[in-house]
């Protein structure tokens, strides 16, 4: 039987309509929704030196602040007469520079790591957030986009700018135990 392309089309299509299907499946139970996550997934591959082992990190990266300044510098200096009367007075030109006023930060936090996020977990994360007005939706248990702008704003209120949940604010919204 002579090859034809249609034929091998009839072959692999199952298989790219299961792939494809596969795309659009909903999430499950807990499962970090593709993307979002990546703040969760990304703790638990790196950590500052020195870190304990099995422990999570992340960071919060502060940018560095960038000013424009112009400054007049004296190119000649004034000319005086014998009696201290300028004669010609001095000249000046602008010079423009880019200053860093702020270096660029890097503050590491440690955090929970990914598998602590349970849907029970973060059932509960959602409510102890929605009770201090961080969490306006639904609780689901899903670690979703709208759970990570509640912690974004509720660590904000606390001086950390992450969606990251880090250890410190979990103690703090009572999620976990408390160090003694």
């Amino acid at each position: 039987m002579p090859y034809h392309p249609s034929r091998r089309l009839h072959l692999l299509l199952p298989a790219l309509i299961s792939v494809l299907l596969s795309a659009c499946a909903p999430e499950g139970p807990g499962r970090v929704p593709q993307g979002l996550g990546q703040s969760v997934r990304g703790a638990a591959q790196k950590a500052p030196p020195g870190a304990p082992p099995g422990s999570c990190w992340d960071t919060e990266i502060t940018p560095a602040i960038i000013e424009t300044v112009t400054r007049q510098e004296q190119v000649t200096p004034p000319r005086l007469d014998a009696s201290g009367q300028i004669t010609t007075p001095a000249t000046f030109r602008s010079v423009t520079r880019q200053e860093v006023v702020r270096p660029r930060r890097e503050t590491w936090f440690e955090t929970l790591c990914p598998a602590d996020f349970s849907p029970d977990f973060v059932a509960t994360l959602q409510r102890a957030l929605a009770a201090r007005g961080h969490f306006p939706e639904t609780v689901t248990g899903l670690l979703d986009r709208a759970t990570q702008r509640g912690i974004l704003t509720y660590q904000r209120s606390q001086g950390l700018d992450s969606p990251t949940l880090s250890l410190e604010n979990a103690r703090k919204l009572g999620l976990i135990s408390v160090k003694r």
